[in-house]
């Protein structure tokens, strides 16, 4: 993955983010259908693992995603 890539991928984990706050705290989505978007995120990357030619990077992918369910979010910290 070149340097341009990897920024592009943190900028978009980053709006990401944000987006799922906004809709929150606009009470458009609740904190359990946050989790529930971010928890489906994840669960389609560990289905897509078990026949994908690169099955790493698709855990990879959904143990950041499960990480950032276990967490918090990085934007805002409670």
């Amino acid at each position: 993955m070149s340097e341009t890539q990897l920024i592009a991928g943190i900028a978009a984990l980053s709006i990401c983010e944000s987006l799922l706050l906004a809709l929150n705290d606009q009470k458009i989505l609740t904190e359990a259908q946050v989790l529930g978007v971010l928890e489906d995120a994840a669960a389609a990357h560990e289905n897509v693992a078990k026949s994908a030619p690169d099955p790493a990077t698709h855990r990879q992918i959904s143990d950041l995603i499960n990480k950032i369910i276990a967490g918090g979010n990085s934007v805002r910290h409670r």
